[in-house]
C-alpha cells in the first residue's frame, strides 16, 4: 500500500497487481526493513521526474508520521495549520539526520509569522528562549517546533485566524514560491471585457483565479527573461494600469490603487531580473546564504575550539612542567638544606682544625723569624762579599777589554803581514815568469836574437823597477814586524795581568771564571819575520812553484 501511494503521489508508473505479487510475506525481503530502503531507493526514488504535487507528496508524508508524533495537547493551532508548520520545518531544517532547526531558523520563522500578524517582534523575549535552548540542544525538532507555534508564547493576544493566515501566508511564500498575490482587474483578450481575478506570482509564472480559495484556474502568463513590464496611462475609466508584455501575448492590468501597482510592478520587474540571471527566488537564496553564514560561523566557531583545545592541551602541559618543576625545586630544596647542614658540620670541623693548624703556624713563625734573623746577618756578610767581588769583576772586565784590544791590533798586524807576503809571492812569480821567458828566448834563432836582446833590456829594467819595488816591500816588512813585535809586547802585558788578576779571583772562591784566550799554534817562520800563512797554504805554493819550473 505504501509503495503504491508513493508512485501514485510522486508519478511514478507502476502496475499494482505486480506490487501485489513482490510485496509477500517475507521476512528477509522487502517486507523487512533491510529489504525495503534499496527498493524503495532503487524502484521508485531513482525513477521520480519532478513532475509531481510537492504538496500532496507532503501530506502523504506528514499522514504517515503525524498521528504518532503530534502532541496530544490542545494547541492554538489547528491540524492544517501544524502540517504547514511541519513543511516548513522539513524546508528550514539542517540536511543531517536527525532533522532539527537550528536557533537562527526558528528566529528567522517566528518574525515572518509575526511579521505577516502585523504584531511586533519581541526580540528579548526570544533571546531569552534561545538562551535556554542552547544550554540543553542545538535546535528544536519539527514536532517541538510545532508545540512552539501552537503554545502561542510569541503571538500573544492574536486569535486563532490570525495566526492561521500568517502561516498560510509564510507557507506560500517558503513552500509554494508564491512571491506576491492579490486581487486586480485583467482585461480580455476576445470580449475586450473587465474581470476581477486572483493573482499569484511565483517564480517563472503567474497564475490567475476566479476567487482565492485556488478552485477555479482561469489561466496562466509564463514569466521569462524576455517578459517586460510598463506602467499604463489611466483610460476607458480605468486606473493604475500596467502592461505585461510577453513572447505571444500581452496583459493590460489594473490595480487598485497606485501603491498596489507599483508593487506589482517592481515585483514582476525582480523576479524576471532573477529569471535573467538564473538565481532562486529570494526566500531560497536567503535561506542558502544563512545556511553558508552558520557553516562559516561553525568552522569558525570549530576552529576556535580546536585552537581552545590547543591552548588548553598546552596549558595542561605547563601545567605538568611547572608541576615537574616545582617538585625538582623541592627536591633541589631539600638537598640544599642538606648540604647546607653538612656544609656548616663542616665548617665548624675546619674551623677547629684551622685553629689548632693557625697555633702551630704562629710556633713555626717564631722560629721562622729566628732563622730570617740569622739568615739576615748571614745575608749582609754574603752581600758585602759580593760587592767585593763585583768590583773585583769590573777591574778584571777592563783588563779583559785591554787584552781584546791587544789581540785586535795583533790581528790588523797579521793581516798586513799576509798582505805584505802575498804581493812578495807575486812579484817572486813575476820575476820567475820573466827569467823562463829569458831562458826560452836564448834558445831562439840569431836572427831573433838581437830583438830579443832589446827585449831583454827592457824587461831586465823592468826587473830593476821590480827590485826596487821589492826592497821597498821589504822596508815596509820590517815596519810591520816591528809594529807586531810591539803589539806583541802588549799582548804579553794584558796577559801578565789577566794572569794576576786570575789568581786574585781564584783567592776568592773562584766565583768568577775568567775567559783565557785559545791555544796558540806553532807560526811558520821566514827569512823576514813570522809568517802570516799556515803550512797547508805553503805547500800548495811549493807545489805551484815547482810545477811551473818544471813546464818551463
Amino acid at each position: 500500500v505504501l509503495s503504491h501511494n508513493l508512485c501514485t503521489v510522486l508519478n511514478v508508473p507502476h502496475d499494482p497487481v505486480a506490487l501485489e505479487e513482490h510485496f509477500r510475506d517475507d521476512d528477509e525481503g522487502p517486507v523487512s526493513n533491510q529489504g525495503y530502503m534499496p527498493y524503495l531507493n532503487k524502484f521508485i526514488l531513482e525513477k521520480v521526474q519532478g513532475n509531481f504535487d510537492k504538496v500532496e507528496f507532503n501530506r502523504m508524508c506528514w499522514t504517515l508520521c503525524a498521528k504518532k508524533n503530534l502532541s496530544k495537547s490542545p494547541l492554538l493551532i489547528s491540524d492544517e495549520d501544524a502540517f504547514k508548520v511541519w513543511v516548513i520545518f522539513n524546508f528550514l531544517s539542517e540536511d543531517k539526520y536527525p532533522l532539527i532547526i537550528v536557533p537562527e531558523e526558528i528566529e528567522y520563522l517566528l518574525k515572518k509569522i509575526t511579521e505577516a500578524m502585523g504584531a511586533g517582534w519581541q526580540q528579548e523575549q526570544f533571546d531569552h528562549y534561545k538562551i535556554a535552548l542552547n544550554t540543553s540542544r542545538e535546535g528544536l525538532s519539527a514536532w517541538e517546533l510545532i508545540d512552539l507555534i501552537g503554545s502561542g508564547q510569541f503571538s500573544k493576544g492574536m486569535d486563532r485566524q490570525t495566526v492561521s493566515m500568517a502561516i498560510n501566508e509564510v507557507f506560500n511564500e517558503l513552500i509554494l514560491d508564491v512571491l506576491k498575490q492579490g486581487y486586480m482587474l485583467k482585461k480580455g483578450h476576445k470580449r475586450k471585457n473587465w474581470m476581477e481575478r486572483w493573482f499569484v506570482l511565483k517564480p517563472n509564472i503567474i497564475s490567475y483565479y476566479v476567487s482565492e480559495d485556488l478552485k477555479e484556474k482561469k489561466g496562466d502568463i509564463i514569466l521569462d527573461g524576455n517578459c517586460c513590464v510598463e506602467a499604463l496611462p489611466d483610460k476607458d475609466g480605468k486606473k493604475c494600469l500596467f502592461l505585461i508584455k510577453c513572447l505571444d501575448k500581452t496583459f493590460e492590468i489594473s490595480a487598485s490603487d497606485k501603491k498596489k501597482k507599483q508593487e506589482w510592478i517592481q515585483a514582476i520587474q525582480s523576479t524576471v531580473s532573477l529569471l535573467r540571471a538564473g538565481s532562486a527566488p529570494p526566500h531560497k537564496e536567503a535561506r542558502q546564504k544563512r545556511k553558508e553564514l552558520r557553516q562559516k560561523l561553525q568552522a569558525e566557531q570549530e576552529e576556535l575550539e580546536r585552537q581552545m583545545r590547543e591552548l588548553q592541551a598546552a596549558n595542561e602541559n605547563k601545567q605538568k612542567e611547572l608541576e615537574t618543576v616545582r617538585k625538582q625545586l623541592e627536591a633541589a630544596a631539600a638537598r640544599a638544606a642538606e648540604e647546607e647542614k653538612k656544609r656548616l658540620q663542616t665548617q665548624v670541623e675546619l674551623q677547629d682544625r684551622f685553629s689548632l693548624e693557625l697555633e702551630r703556624e704562629k710556633m713555626v713563625r717564631q722560629k721562622m723569624e729566628e732563622q730570617v734573623a740569622q739568615k739576615s746577618s748571614e745575608l749582609e756578610q754574603y752581600l758585602q762579599r759580593v760587592r767585593e767581588l763585583e768590583e773585583m769583576y769590573k777591574q778584571l772586565q777592563e783588563a779583559l777589554e785591554d787584552e781584546k784590544q791587544a789581540r785586535q791590533d795583533e790581528e790588523t798586524v797579521r793581516k798586513l803581514q799576509a798582505r805584505l807576503l802575498e804581493e812578495e809571492t807575486a812579484k817572486r812569480a813575476e820575476l820567475e815568469k820573466w827569467h823562463l821567458q829569458q831562458q826560452q828566448a836564448i834558445q831562439m834563432t840569431e836572427a831573433e836574437k838581437q830583438e830579443l836582446e832589446n827585449q831583454r833590456m827592457m824587461k831586465e829594467q823592468a826587473l830593476q823597477v821590480a827590485m826596487e819595488q821589492l826592497k821597498q816591500l821589504e822596508l815596509e816588512r820590517k815596519e810591520a814586524l816591528e809594529q807586531y813585535e810591539e803589539v806583541k809586547k802588549k799582548l804579553e802585558t794584558a796577559a801578565n795581568n789577566t794572569k794576576s788578576w786570575k789568581d786574585k779571583v781564584a783567592h776568592h772562591e773562584g766565583l768568577i771564571r775568567l775567559i783565557e784566550p785559545g791555544s796558540k799554534n806553532p807560526h811558520l817562520i821566514t827569512n823576514w819575520g813570522p809568517a802570516a800563512v799556515t803550512e797547508a797554504e805553503l805547500e800548495q805554493r811549493q807545489r805551484s812553484w815547482k810545477g811551473k819550473k818544471a813546464t818551463s
